[in-house]
C-alpha cells in the first residue's frame, strides 16, 4: 500500500515523504490489517497532515483483491478518522486527468508527470508504483483544493446565453 505526503505553501506543492507500507512478510490477513493502521497512524504522527487523499475503490474482476483493497482502505481510513483528518475521495480517472490530462494514463505515465510536476530527483523516484499512485492522489487534491468552485453562471446554448443577458446583447 502507498503513501506520499505534500508540503502545500500558498499555491506551491512540496513532496514531504512517499512510499509504501509493505506487508509481504505478513501472512496473517487480520495482521496485515493491524499493520496498515499502525503505520497510518505513525505516519500521521510524524507528519501532522491536515487532510488525508485516497484512490477510490475501483471495480476489478477479482472479488477477493478488491475485498483486500477495500479493508485496506477502510483501516487507513479509520487511522485518519482516528485522528480527526478529514478524508477526501478520488477516482483513479480523475486522479489520472488531473496530473496527465489523460484518464487512460499508465502508472509510469503518472510517475513521469509527477517527477517533473515535483521535480522530484531520479533518487526521489520509488520502486513501487504504488507510492506514485499514492502521491497521485495527495496530488489530485492539491489541484483540487487550488481550484475553487465557480460562481460564473453557465450556459446551455447561445440562445440560453441570449435569453439571460438582453440587456448585454446590442440589437
Amino acid at each position: 500500500m502507498g503513501y506520499g505526503l505534500l508540503k502545500v505553501t500558498g499555491n506551491k506543492a512540496q513532496m514531504m515523504a512517499m512510499g509504501v507500507i509493505d506487508m509481504r512478510k505478513q501472512n496473517d490477513p487480520y495482521l496485515r490489517l493491524g499493520y496498515i493502521f499502525e503505520r497510518v497512524t505513525g505516519l500521521i504522527a510524524e507528519f501532522l497532515p491536515d487532510e488525508m487523499a485516497i484512490e477510490a475503490p475501483f471495480f476489478g474482476k477479482n472479488v477477493q483483491s478488491m475485498l483486500k483493497l477495500g479493508r485496506a482502505q477502510g483501516v487507513a481510513i479509520a487511522a485518519a478518522i482516528h485522528r480527526d483528518i478529514p478524508i477526501h475521495e478520488y477516482a483513479p480517472l480523475k486522479i489520472k486527468m488531473a496530473i496527465t490530462g489523460n484518464g487512460a494514463a499508465s502508472k509510469e505515465q503518472v510517475a513521469g508527470m509527477l517527477k517533473r510536476l515535483l521535480m522530484l530527483k531520479e533518487d526521489d523516484m520509488p520502486q513501487f508504483m504504488d507510492a506514485t499512485d499514492a502521491l497521485g492522489a495527495a496530488y489530485c487534491h492539491f489541484l483540487q483544493a487550488s481550484r475553487p468552485e465557480s460562481t460564473a453562471r453557465h450556459y446551455s446554448s447561445w440562445k440560453d446565453f441570449a435569453q439571460k443577458n438582453e440587456k448585454r446583447i446590442k440589437r
